[in-house]
């Protein structure tokens, strides 16, 4: 085998905060395993689990050292540009990743490399969120937490193309501004506003039909006090770090529903799904509907401050690393007071 050129990679060797356990070094391209390929990094998109992975709080826990970075737009050997998630502990903060050769997805003409890289994971967890369970009605009313943030802007967007009327919660007035950007028909302002009190008269005493909640804390509080009769709480992930503990009584004398939704489980149990969803995803790209929010593409050699700044709660939409970038170079801060 011929002797492979090295790369530059950010390494994990301890868990703890990002900015203190990530480290970028020079090292060998990975082989790749059964059933997987060797692909080269457009852009890698940073997502809350990357900082989680750092702290060694996520529910996957890669062998030490790893590369975080866990889903990318890439360049397959073949010349496909394709997008996928990374197989750990081979991440996509490097010029070189891994992933499973089952789960490549052609990249939508439509997007760029870094929106293509913040397409998958937000869009694809926000489309079975809002249609496979929550089974999001056009007309009704959907109240999204941290919209302005990765997650959150993904399922505004996907609540808008659906042709739900759409309450964003925000920190800040800099989030605010982005959530109104991205076609919010009311936003509310958790630092200033009663978001229960907002709810309710904006809906005229009903509530809310569906809420994605990728937050927990509070924001599940708020959510079981202004969800509408036969509504729908969708139970997306816990950015605030408070695990909740549903009132099941009071989900009775209320008549709602509390979903969970765990999207990996659908790679191993219906993968058929995700395909069929990523062509959904690339028809509303490709006429316009959904556009990831890219507010930040920085360089390989930023990616450690790129990822504490989402861990830290302080970005909009999406923040991108591109390994092609030179050093110094980035677009728009991605500032505000959390989502």
């Amino acid at each position: 085998m011929p002797h492979m050129p090295p790369m530059q990679a950010w390494h994990v060797h301890q868990t703890g905060e990002p900015r203190e356990v990530m480290r970028l070094e020079e090292s060998v391209r990975p082989e790749p395993g059964e059933g997987q390929v060797l692909l080269k990094v457009r852009a890698a998109s940073v997502n809350f689990p990357d900082a989680l992975l750092c702290r060694g709080q996520y529910q996957v826990r890669p062998p030490l050292p790893f590369t975080p970075g866990v889903e990318i737009c890439a360049t397959a050997e073949d010349g496909r540009r394709v997008l996928t998630t990374c197989a750990l502990p081979h991440g996509g903060f490097a010029e070189y990743a891994l992933a499973d050769a089952a789960a490549l997805l052609p990249a939508p003409d439509a997007l760029d490399d870094a929106e293509a890289a913040a397409l998958h994971i937000a869009y694809q967890t926000g489309w079975f969120g809002l249609h496979r369970r929550a089974r999001l009605r056009p007309g009704e009313t959907l109240l999204v937490h941290a919209a302005a943030g990765g997650v959150g802007s993904a399922a505004v967007q996907l609540g808008k193309a659906a042709g739900a009327r759409v309450i964003g919660v925000v920190g800040g007035p800099a989030k605010a501004e982005t959530a109104r950007a991205l076609g919010c028909d009311l936003v509310i302002d958790r630092h200033s506003d009663d978001v229960v009190a907002t709810v309710k008269q904006a809906t005229e005493g009903r509530g809310a039909d569906v809420v994605y909640d990728p937050v927990g804390g509070d924001a599940y509080t708020w959510s079981t006090k202004c969800v509408a009769f036969e509504g729908r709480i969708v139970v997306v992930g816990f950015s605030s770090g408070s695990i909740p503990s549903p009132a099941l009584g009071h989900a009775l004398v209320k008549n709602y529903s509390i979903l969970g939704l765990h999207w990996g489980l659908y790679a191993a149990r219906a993968p058929q799904t995700i395909l069929e969803c990523h062509g959904q995803l690339t028809a509303l790209a490709e006429k316009g509907a959904i556009k990831p929010l890219v507010s930040d593409r920085v360089p390989l050699a930023a990616a450690v401050d790129a990822v504490q700044r989402v861990a830290d709660g302080t970005t909009t939409g999406r923040v991108c690393v591109l390994p092609g970038l030179p050093s110094g170079n980035g677009t728009g801060a991605a500032d505000g007071a959390g989502a």
